[in-house]
């Protein structure tokens, strides 16, 4: 298959914690033997922060990572008839412009041969349901919602009427293990500030827990206003900035232990979503610690991870996984198990050829679509 994908960015991750899975699953349509090209905008907003934060040299790494996936900037002058031309599979992000979502769509309408997908992987449709609204997905084949939850607000909103749940995951081949890199660091965090989606949660399960053990930690992150920066500092944690996510792997392979803050929609109105912090965490080996959030779809096993319900259950669970080498190591290679058995992008890309080709099996009839979930 042609299969062309609109990203708001794929050579800038910066606060796009969505491009990790998202080059991933470029990667496994491309090692399958799939045409597939990447249309990212020349002007995006992460595009023009990573090259203030960091210089345009670092956006160059990223492509040589993804070898045989076309990355293909574009402004107000795309030709869409060409970019889509011969396309067999069409998956628009979510993060893309409303006009570019219905133009798109309108050619599926009237009877461009792709099949069309629009990929949700954020919290706004409880957050910001105004924003969503936006998007005419009349002509869409169906949505890619990335929890269960999500889905059914789609449906229950008659934004969509075929949705289905499709979860990130790592992609192994980048995020593995790095026995030769000797941890410096007790702790390591990596995620944004965001829109005080979650400063209290960060302080009672990063900072304090930090400071009263006295830990070596570091912060990688953008977004971090100064009065949080200023806390950060005088809890004795190094805060380092924007970590590009390609050298992510390095950073968790420094550390002997990680932790995962979802932003309080996750945690609240949307349970049964992670952050992409746990599926990075696991298939790197190294320990994660939660702090709240409801994993009703049982995504990961007993002893993958272990869970804070508080600052104090923190605490206590970071002296022991930072003091016991059997608990931490146990933990470890559980995740990296089920990572390996469950939740790579390799993994995501067969569900994505299996929703492809139901779509497809029913598309002559869609007046009999049911509401449906990933494939089994």
């Amino acid at each position: 298959m042609k299969c062309v994908l609109f990203y708001h960015a794929f050579r800038s991750c910066w606060n796009n914690g969505n491009a990790h899975f998202l080059r991933g699953v470029a990667r496994e349509l491309c090692r399958l033997g799939h045409e597939v090209v990447v249309y990212e905008p020349a002007d995006g907003w992460s595009r023009v922060n990573a090259i203030r934060d960091g210089g345009e040299q670092i956006l160059h790494e990223v492509p040589p990572l993804f070898p045989g996936v076309a990355v293909r900037p574009y402004d107000s002058s795309l030709d869409l008839d060409e970019a889509l031309d011969a396309a067999d599979l069409v998956i628009v992000h979510e993060w893309n412009l409303p006009e570019l979502v219905a133009d798109i769509g309108s050619r599926r309408a009237q009877g461009a041969p792709f099949t069309l997908l629009f990929h949700d992987t954020h919290h706004r449709a409880v957050t910001a349901p105004h924003e969503l609204a936006r998007f005419d997905l009349d002509g869409f084949d169906g949505v890619l919602a990335f929890g269960e939850v999500l889905r059914q607000i789609y449906l229950k909103l008659g934004w969509a009427n075929r949705a289905f749940t499709w979860h990130e995951a790592a992609d192994t081949a980048l995020y593995r293990p790095l026995p030769r890199v000797r941890p410096a660091d007790d702790l390591v965090w990596i995620g944004n500030w965001g829109d005080d989606e979650r400063g209290a949660e960060l302080r009672e399960f990063l900072i304090e827990p930090v400071s009263t053990l006295r830990l070596r930690a570091g912060i990688h992150g953008v977004r971090y206003p100064e009065a949080a920066l200023d806390e950060i500092a005088a809890a004795g944690i190094d805060y380092r900035g924007w970590l590009a996510a390609h050298r992510a792997p390095e950073a968790f392979a420094r550390a002997r232990a990680t932790v995962h803050v979802p932003r309080r929609p996750y945690a609240s109105a949307l349970p049964g979503i992670p952050t992409i912090r746990m599926f990075e965490a696991m298939a790197c080996q190294i320990p994660i610690i939660s702090a709240p959030w409801e994993d009703c779809e049982g995504l990961f096993t007993e002893g993958s991870y272990l869970r804070a319900g508080n600052g104090d259950a923190m605490r206590h669970a970071l002296q022991l996984v930072l003091n016991d080498a059997d608990v931490a190591a146990a933990m470890a290679n559980e995740g990296f198990r089920l990572i390996h058995e469950r939740h790579s992008c390799r993994h995501r890309v067969a569900e994505l050829l299996a929703i492809v080709g139901q779509i497809r099996g029913t598309r002559t009839a869609p007046e009999a679509a049911e509401y449906q979930g990933a494939p089994a």
